[in-house]
């Protein structure tokens, strides 16, 4: 995709202490990766597949450090929301595509989340979920709209910290074996593994982490001179924390649980029994502060490109967008009244949101690859966007197949619908870049 440039050096200056301490805007999407939907992919796929996916589960934590970095290029070197670079070079159609695109899957994350965060309250406390669906509704809006961006920042950097020093002392109450670890290194799918393993994935490589990604770094005022920083940034949250995050959860769980059936929650109180209290409280409190920090990014992502879109001011010093994220808040509340398992819940969302992510990959690709940026992509990133394009693309395939298999409702159709209309946005982009390379 394009002649090969020289990259912007990733670390020419600092230190990796001055880079821990001003480091940010990826921790937010890292604690959105690192949240319930991704926790229940990964039970899942351990208490139905044991040690078999680890591959996918290593693989998750790489592809999603390479999308984050092809995000935070094009963030950084347009210095703009990705809705307006869309909107300025492709068009108004595109931009709305996007943005629909993601209204759509953060929508629908946002509501199994907050599902999620109630169980987890109601579990801890005994207070009805209904009721810490409205709780967590308010605090959101108080919290989010009231002080902005720095306090949810600081918020995702610190649960996200707790929550994998959590999982990892978790890991270290479970028997681990490690011959079959290394067996999970082995490239290896197993029959009905499609919606789990686009689940894994879709954890890391989601279209709300990448699309956000710009509004964040806008935020902190970050240009094309904290390059080096941004790219710290990326490897810091989703490749060290995210990878570890996702690790240890995966492995307690191909160690211990066997029961397909399990919920979330579910899963932290069968480790009580098996293995101790310590491993059950731990799982619990983990689950918690992740899905917290979850619910709390993935609240943000909608108002941003919504804001961008209609030429408003992506900060709470602009009422209009203070007033989106204050509505997003609150219609979060409604999740808490849905009830039912939501493991399969959450799998769904991530396999959904996969579903739109190859679009929003060949947006990035395309835009870092034409004259939007001054510095085209080098060879060795549109590669590794091309494999991630290709990877994901071939997992919400997959999805979708095996979901329409089952029988066409309300649900699979659509999902085939908007898998349909996404793909073939995703083909007629991609042929518009190969038109340009020819002609020019």
């Amino acid at each position: 995709m394009g002649e090969t440039a020289t990259d912007v050096t990733a670390v020419n200056s600092g230190t990796v202490r001055k880079y821990l301490s001003e480091m940010g805007p990826s921790w937010i999407a890292g604690a959105i990766a690192a949240g319930p939907a991704t926790m229940a992919s990964l039970i899942t796929a351990g208490a139905l597949f044991g040690y078999t996916l680890l591959w996918v589960v290593i693989l998750s934590a790489v592809a999603g450090t390479l999308a984050q970095y092809l995000a935070m290029r094009l963030g950084l070197l347009t210095e703009q929301g990705i809705v307006s670079v869309v909107q300025e070079h492709l068009g108004e159609w595109w931009a709305w595509i996007l943005v629909l695109d993601v209204v759509i899957a953060a929508g629908v994350a946002q509501l199994v989340i907050m599902n999620t965060v109630a169980s987890v309250s109601a579990t801890i406390t005994g207070l009805d979920a209904r009721i810490w669906g409205v709780i967590w509704a308010v605090v959101l809006a108080l919290g989010l709209a009231g002080r902005g961006y720095r306090f949810l920042e600081l918020a995702a950097k610190a649960l996200v910290t707790a929550v994998v020093l959590t999982f990892v002392a978790s890991l270290f109450v479970v028997s681990v074996d490690a011959g079959n670890v290394v067996d999970g290194l082995t490239l290896s799918v197993p029959t009905g593994s499609a919606l789990v393993a686009a689940g894994i994935l879709g954890g890391a490589v989601h279209i709300t982490l990448i699309t956000m990604h710009s509004y964040t770094m806008r935020a902190r005022g970050w240009t094309q001179r904290e390059y080096g920083l941004a790219t710290f940034d990326v490897g810091a949250s989703m490749f060290v924390a995210f990878g570890i995050y996702s690790v240890a959860i995966f492995l307690v769980a191909a160690s211990v649980l066997s029961d397909p059936n399990l919920t979330t929650v579910g899963a932290a109180q069968a480790l009580g029994p098996l293995v101790g209290e310590s491993a059950k409280w731990l799982f619990l409190l983990g689950l918690g502060g992740a899905a917290v920090s979850t619910l709390g990014g993935n609240t943000i992502v909608p108002p941003y490109l919504l804001a961008d879109k209609l030429g408003w001011d992506t900060t709470v010093d602009d009422t209009r967008y203070r007033g989106l994220l204050t509505a997003v808040a609150l219609l979060s509340a409604p999740g808490a009244f849905i009830g039912g398992e939501v493991i399969g819940q959450l799998v769904l969302v991530l396999a959904l949101g996969t579903v739109g992510t190859p679009f929003a990959i060949a947006v990035v690709l395309y835009l870092l690859n034409s004259e939007a940026v001054p510095k085209s992509n080098s060879t060795l990133a549109n590669v590794g966007g091309l494999a991630l394009l290709f990877v994901s693309g071939a997992l919400a395939a997959n999805f979708v197949r095996e979901l329409v298999a089952g029988g066409l409702t309300a649900l699979s159709g659509f999902v085939l619908a908007f898998a349909g209309i996404l793909g073939f946005a995703t083909v007629i982009l991609l042929g518009k870049y190969g038109r340009e390379e020819l002609v020019g």
